[in-house]
């Protein structure tokens, strides 16, 4: 009886699709809409993000390092120097960024 049911309730609600026309092109009209868009966001929004949270662990780094240094007498400037590599990386990344992925 349940097994009716669960088939019963499946078969409403199923709908049958049939694609007619040039799919792919709808696919690549939106991808065309929404690709300026996404650009804009991830230049405004998700850069800027990455950004402040890179400069804020490498000055975060540099003080403890500093400390480090007043107190054993021994600079360790490895993690500071990545966390600095990636910084110059996340700001320039959008000059280079969509010439790579194409748009």
């Amino acid at each position: 009886m349940m097994l009716g049911a669960i088939l019963l309730f499946a078969n409403m609600y199923m709908l049958t699709a049939f694609a007619s026309g040039n799919v792919a092109g709808a696919i690549e009209g939106s991808w065309n809409d929404a690709s300026g868009q996404i650009k804009t966001v991830v230049n405004n929004v998700v850069f800027p993000a990455i950004d402040l949270i890179l400069a804020v662990l490498f000055f975060a780094k540099v003080g403890t390092a500093y400390l480090d240094y007043r107190k054993h007498g021994q600079l360790e400037w490895t993690p500071a120097a990545i966390l600095f590599a990636g910084l110059v990386f996340s700001l320039t990344a959008p000059l280079y960024l969509w010439q790579i992925v194409g748009m």
